[in-house]
């Protein structure tokens, strides 16, 4: 259960400052460093090397878009899929310069929502931390439900059962509950219990398992390409290259989970931009890899949406369908470690918003055993894997993608800003071409939400104005800032 929040004895309005100033009130950069890794009953414990904070951004990020959404975005794009994951990649890439910079400066757990408060002001990072409770929540339960697909492949092809359709897919899509999905979020949460340390174990093996798993489907995969499968390159044009980008955007959401694990790194500021840079440059450079070789292997009309569409591609290049099954089974370990370090990044986020009292304290207890926020750990799993057993794939990806590209927009402007408001702070990592990278990583993040369908606009909408409501009902006067002005 949430804590009841403190009693509030409400100031006369004469004496308040006005509420323009409270909106926009921002947290000193060295008060957000100062606090770092303090919570409720505890602290966090810094055992991260930068290693594991590569992976731990690889783990969040490899496996989603190739594993769960290369079928849907196929069939938008044809073969030109693989320019889709470049734009896309490309996006992710001027925002990864401006994350780099900000958490080589700012080496915290709140990722682009303590950016946002140190440079534009409370209200921003309320609506910046609200987008990322969305990217990161929402994900989690989408990774989940192709989880579930991959799952039942591989039972197919070694056992030959599967999971009855009542129980694995959700409502409007031929069942009742995803169960799968719920299970693997519910294992996710058990690891994470554990502590930061032992959980960053477990994510590099499950990480190293899914990049065997991808380069064995490329060596296998390229014996089947053929040439004549890349024409037409671009059947529906520019608009579906886009449309198919924009909903891969998906699959980069998570190379940005490095810089939650600010509090929990030995060596925050010289390695988290190393391990965002990394990172990238691995996933962006194996999606491609993937995507090129999986539509020169299967004309892209025969991708018909589903999350298991690299086995099928297996099976039909081989004739065996154990190749399938292999990669089935890469595939359950690898959308298993996007559940869990993207789950990781989720949690961490919360903390820093509950540490500013914007949401309530129980997301920051820490477990003194553990050193892990265990009861965050715990709402967040519950509220993933509803979720995840609940709502239909598609309408979770377009949800996690608008409010990643939000955020990263933010992160654009939060680095302009704090060159020019502090061009003296010592910094680990510049970003090149300043300030044409981060104002083309802004108009990328823009021209990919605009490509995104309208009803996803609406739920995005609804979503910031409850979002809205709880800030002027709740974080406006329990914030630790305007705790401080009493």
């Amino acid at each position: 259960m949430l804590d009841a929040a403190p009693p509030v004895t409400p100031q006369p309005e004469s004496e308040r400052p006005p509420l323009g100033s409270r909106l926009m009130r921002r947290k000193p950069v060295e008060q957000l460093v100062a606090e770092g890794g303090q919570g409720e009953g505890g602290t966090l414990r810094r055992s991260l090397t930068m290693w594991q904070l590569t992976m731990i951004s690889i783990g969040a990020t490899l496996g989603t878009g190739i594993f769960v959404v290369l079928g849907e975005a196929t069939s938008a794009a044809g073969p030109a899929v693989a320019i889709s994951f470049v734009i896309a990649g490309l996006t992710a890439l001027f925002s990864a310069l401006s994350y780099a910079e900000l958490a080589g400066s700012i080496p915290v757990s709140g990722s682009s929502y303590s950016y946002s408060y140190a440079t534009m002001g409370e209200i921003v990072a309320w609506i910046c931390g609200w987008c990322l409770v969305l990217e990161y929540g929402v994900s989690v339960a989408a990774v989940a439900v192709g989880w579930g697909q991959y799952l039942n492949e591989l039972l197919e092809g070694t056992i030959g059962v599967t999971i009855p359709e009542s129980v694995s897919a959700p409502l409007g899509e031929g069942g009742f509950i995803n169960l799968p999905a719920l299970v693997v979020v519910l294992l996710a949460m058990v690891f994470l219990m554990r502590g930061a340390k032992e959980s960053a174990r477990v994510n590099t093996v499950m990480v190293v398992i899914k990049i065997a798993t991808l380069v064995l489907f490329c060596a296998i995969g390229f014996m089947g390409i053929k040439a004549g499968n890349y024409t037409p390159l671009a059947p529906l044009g520019i608009t579906g290259i886009s449309a198919a980008a924009a909903t891969v955007f998906f699959s980069y959401i998570g190379f940005d989970a490095a810089s939650t694990a600010g509090e929990e790194a030995k060596n925050p500021k010289r390695d988290l931009p190393r391990a965002i840079m990394l990172s990238l440059l691995i996933v962006t450079v194996l999606y491609c890899l993937v995507a090129l070789v999986a539509v020169g292997a299967m004309p892209w009309d025969d991708f018909d949406g589903t999350e298991a569409a690299l086995s099928q591609i297996l099976n039909d290049v081989t004739g065996h369908s154990v190749w399938g099954s292999v990669l089935a089974a890469g595939a359950v370990v690898a959308i298993a470690s996007v559940v869990f370090a993207v789950l990781y990044g989720q949690t961490r986020i919360l903390f820093a918003m509950s540490r500013d009292g914007l949401v309530p304290k129980v997301f920051a207890k820490v477990d003194e055993r553990t050193g892990t926020p265990k009861a965050n750990v715990v709402i967040v799993s519950l509220f993933c894997g509803i979720l995840a057993a609940a709502i239909p794939l598609s309408e979770l990806a377009n949800a996690t993608s608008i409010g990643t590209l939000f955020a990263f927009g933010l992160v654009n402007i939060a680095v302009i800003i704090l060159r020019y408001k502090r061009p003296d702070m010592p910094r680990t990592f510049r970003l090149a071409l300043f300030p044409v990278t981060p104002v083309l990583g802004f108009g990328c993040c823009v021209y990919l939400m605009g490509k995104l369908p309208a009803p996803t606009w609406f739920a995005f909408g609804g979503w910031m104005v409850a979002g809205l409501v709880v800030y002027f009902f709740y974080g406006l006067r329990r914030s630790s800032l305007a705790t401080a002005e009493k």
